[in-house]
């Protein structure tokens, strides 16, 4: 919990015991169905959680408001974010029905209960409205707005509030950007936390 500390201190009892069982959890889950890379295992806390949370540390996910995560894989950024933010409720959707299983086996093993998961394609679930879609090494921006525009109930621009579509990125993401025809404000979240691994990692978001 080394990185933790450091950047969210101010975390309940609670929140520090549900982050605290989530590496033996993942690295248990992780013997029997291989959702998570050896090598970012070994890192999980800095790759994983401190990862998902830089959009904590930019937005506040308010109470009460619906959040899709789209393609969550082994449950991130949605987990984090469901820890950090008990009131708001967290749908992950992914193809893969092995990982969402596991995705549920976490969130009850770890008491975290606004998080609920749907076997589903994003082309699926187009009936259902959101306030905030975010996402982490999916897809390009263009594709990843292509499919959360139509899913988002188009809550007003807030600073500081999460809305819209949040995604996680990393690399020159100038090409990304232009081909995608969206105006993202962006943010280095190399500029919120100085451990190397955040070098060239930013938070786009798309009102």
């Amino acid at each position: 919990m080394q990185y933790l500390d450091k950047y969210f201190a101010d975390l309940t009892p609670q929140q520090h015991r549900q982050f605290a069982l989530l590496e033996g959890l993942y690295l248990d889950w992780n013997r029997k169905i291989n959702v998570i890379s050896r090598k970012d295992l070994e890192q999980f806390e800095l790759h994983h959680v401190l990862h998902s949370l830089a959009m904590a540390a930019v937005f506040r996910f308010e109470e009460g408001s619906e959040v899709l995560d789209l393609g969550t894989g082994g449950g991130f950024p949605a987990i984090p974010l469901a820890i950090f933010f008990p009131g708001t409720q967290f749908l992950a959707v992914d193809s893969v029905r092995k990982k969402l299983g596991v995705v549920q086996a976490i969130a009850a093993e770890a008491g975290i209960p606004n998080i609920s998961v749907l076997h589903s394609r994003v082309e699926a679930i187009q009936q259902r409205k959101f306030d905030v879609v975010v996402s982490r090494a999916v897809a390009p921006l263009g594709e990843l707005w292509q499919w959360s525009r139509p899913l988002l109930r188009g809550r007003p621009f807030r600073p500081g509030v999460a809305s819209g579509l949040i995604c996680l990125k990393g690399g020159d993401l100038n090409r990304e950007i232009a081909e995608s025809q969206c105006r993202p404000r962006v943010f280095e979240i190399g500029s919120l936390y100085e451990e190397d691994y955040f070098r060239e990692k930013y938070l786009l978001q798309v009102s």
